[in-house]
């Protein structure tokens, strides 16, 4: 499966067989280990009722069978103490659907993990009696939110979220309401921004710096960038300004900017993050129009990551925040200083 082309295509993604361009069988050094649950189900108030999308779901009692149905609820159900029974596979195919950065939290467990390949497994689901579906990042309709809600009690997005990807904070709230725990939710949140926060006060020139996010290498001859409040938080709360201009090159809104061979100087900052996720995507990147001609590329202030911090960049929960902040801030010190290596990471 391949998370360069992630927001656009997504819900194709998810029910095709993996494609070309994603090495999901390397591994990344100096992953760190998972911050401590926070708060714990004794303290949790019930009964429970969750305001979404479509309407309003009661959870009676603490759940124990917990499935998450999207793509990343996992991160926060584990940081919240709970282990799901069964999680679902995005991509990068790793143990029990659940990447470096979570895998302390799952203390030797082995939830079944799920696919979306040919749509929700609702006869797998329902077999394995959940007290809870959560599907706050699932492109859940209105249709399997009814068929999920004759299984179990089920929460999904917000009103107004988008299918996928809606901020971070909100899906955060979201599922920690659910476990009648909305206060840890909030502190789970807090905790981010302030670690962004404390690394923003500490290099205060970066506020007067801008910069880019970009997917690791082109895919179908397009290069897929994100504009200004599209899964660039990690960037804008350590007080860079994304670069401007990129939505025209949209094919709709909240999805990524879709820059051509000949569009690539569009992206040049003073610092540019490519999510690379192996030695091949990188040398794809380099050789992509005239990218070695920016001047973030050219003057050493390019970052390019290795598979799991791209897939934490990716994921966008509190958890994987915490390991991209860890990860990517000293790859930033250097890039800023126009000291970053142009190579892929080893």
């Amino acid at each position: 499966m391949n998370a360069r082309n992630l927001m656009v295509t997504v819900a194709a993604v998810l029910a095709t067989a993996a494609t070309a361009g994603c090495a999901a069988g390397e591994s990344a050094a100096d992953t760190p280990t998972a911050a401590a649950p926070t708060g714990s189900a004794a303290e949790a108030s019930f009964p429970a009722v969750v305001a979404h999308q479509y309407g309003e779901t009661t959870i009676p009692a603490a759940p124990e069978r917990v499935v998450s149905v999207g793509v990343t609820e996992q991160d926060i159900l584990l940081e919240l103490g709970v282990v799901p029974v069964a999680v679902t596979e995005w991509y990068g195919e790793q143990p029990s659907a659940t990447w470096p950065w979570a895998q302390p939290l799952l203390d030797g467990a082995e939830p079944e993990v799920l696919s979306v390949a040919d749509g929700f497994e609702f006869e797998r689901i329902a077999a394995l009696e959940p007290d809870l579906v959560v599907g706050t990042n699932a492109g859940m309709t209105k249709r399997d939110y009814e068929l999920f809600s004759a299984i179990a009690p089920t929460i999904t997005s917000i009103e107004g979220a988008t299918q996928y990807f809606s901020p971070w904070q909100d899906q955060t709230l979201q599922v920690a309401r659910a476990l009648g725990r909305e206060a840890d939710g909030q502190a789970l949140v807090d905790r981010v921004e302030e670690a962004y926060a404390d690394v923003a006060a500490a290099h205060p020139e970066w506020a007067e710096m801008s910069a880019t996010f970009s997917q690791g290498g082109p895919y179908d001859g397009q290069l897929y960038v994100y504009p200004a409040g599209l899964s660039t938080e990690f960037l804008s709360m350590l007080g860079f300004t994304l670069t401007p201009g990129l939505e025209p090159y949209a094919p709709e809104e909240g999805s990524q900017a879709e820059i051509s061979a000949e569009n690539v100087d569009l992206i040049d900052a003073d610092v540019i993050v490519f999510a690379t996720e192996s030695k091949a995507m990188f040398d794809e990147l380099q050789d992509f129009g005239t990218i070695e001609n920016l001047s973030a590329v050219s003057g050493n202030r390019a970052v390019y990551t290795d598979e799991v911090l791209a897939g934490a960049i990716y994921f966008d929960t509190p958890l994987s925040l915490q390991h991209v902040l860890e990860q990517l801030t000293p790859q930033l010190e250097l890039a800023t200083r126009g000291e970053a290596p142009r190579e892929y990471p080893s």
